[in-house]
């Protein structure tokens, strides 16, 4: 444990979770919005290196967040801007300004969470096992209730896999939104094992996958991820762990589910994102597919939530969709949902 975390110097103060080591970064007015940033430092898993940033957002005037709690996760390549840009733009301050308790955590090396010291070695088994029940926990401690989590891409893979492996039980969140996530595309090289073997050895040299560089986002991801992914993806591969199948154990999840996906994303597709949402189970979900058919835009795997199409057609079918999980959404409803003021 790092000492820091509880000598804070006068630029970094305490937090009150009784849970684990929390440290308040900053607490700073947004134009209308309040920016609380912190730091958690468990040491719950192998590597006790790993720190989290996690910034809530509310209403600057409001005192204390008296709304739903909503945990925004970002995908590969990303940050927390994703979510909320610097000029205050973005679904999580979209949400924010309409009364919602807003959570974006950042994880590992990416935007305010440094790097770890194992960080090349950082998986989604990692992120689903440690990560995400931890900031489920300090969300729940902080707001007094179950949070909603909505994830893009990989965060939304992340939140299948803490669901499928029974690290975050449903009981313990409110719902699931999953925005452009899937895992059953195939990928016939990787089918091949010389040609994975091949690869594997290519991606081991690197240690690291740059965003900037093949233009996919302001951050960089270990190899780790790739790894991972390659034996998901491989001859007689699964979607899991060495100890657990992650897809069969989706079957028996049990929360309110909202998958969305892009008639435009063709990096996953719409008929991939629909097969994890067959696969898990209840009946409490919808599928939405983001299409001219249907009345949007034909969205593709960013702009579905990072455009303006977006802030007037996704966002506020977003927020009727956390105020009841229950109630159908479509493009019908969008003007049931007027945009808060910025």
């Amino acid at each position: 444990m790092d000492p820091a975390l509880f000598c804070a110097p006068s630029n970094l103060m305490q937090s009150s979770s009784t849970l684990f080591p929390v440290a308040l970064l900053s607490a700073e007015r947004r134009g209308d919005l309040s920016e609380d940033v912190y730091r958690i430092k468990a040491g719950n898993g192998p590597d006790p290196s790993v720190e989290l940033a996690v910034t809530r957002l509310g209403l600057a005037d409001q005192g204390e967040a008296q709304g739903v709690p909503v945990i925004l996760l970002h995908g590969s390549f990303s940050n927390r801007r994703f979510w909320y840009s610097p000029k205050g733009v973005g679904l999580g301050a979209y949400l924010a300004r309409a009364g919602f308790d807003v959570w974006i955590p950042e994880m590992r090396g990416h935007g305010l969470s440094p790097r770890n010291l194992a960080w090349k070695h950082n998986s989604v088994a990692a992120y689903a096992r440690d990560d995400l029940p931890l900031i489920n926990a300090f969300v729940r401690e902080q707001s007094g209730q179950a949070p909603h989590w909505v994830g893009h891409s990989l965060g939304g893979t992340t939140l299948a896999a803490a669901l499928g492996g029974g690290f975050l039980e449903p009981g313990q969140v409110a719902s699931v939104a999953l925005f452009g996530t899937q895992i059953s595309r195939v990928y016939w090289p990787l089918k091949v094992p010389p040609l994975a073997w091949g690869a594997k050895l290519v991606l081991k040299r690197w240690g690291q996958i740059s965003g900037p560089r093949f233009k996919r986002g302001p951050e960089d991801e270990p190899i780790g991820l790739a790894l991972e992914s390659m034996r998901w993806h491989g001859l007689f591969g699964r979607f899991g762990d060495k100890q657990n199948d992650w897809w069969a154990g989706l079957a028996e999840v049990d929360v309110p589910l909202l998958a969305v996906a892009g008639a435009g994303d063709f990096q996953d597709p719409v008929w991939a994102c629909r097969k994890l949402f067959e696969q898990l189970g209840g009946a409490r979900k919808q599928f939405l597919r983001l299409g001219r058919e249907e009345g949007f835009d034909a969205f593709g795997h960013v702009d579905m939530l990072v455009s303006k199409a977006a802030q007037v057609q996704v966002w506020p079918l977003v927020q009727r969709w956390l105020r009841n999980p229950l109630l159908p959404v479509h493009a019908s409803t969008v003007a049931a949902e007027p945009l808060p003021a910025s």
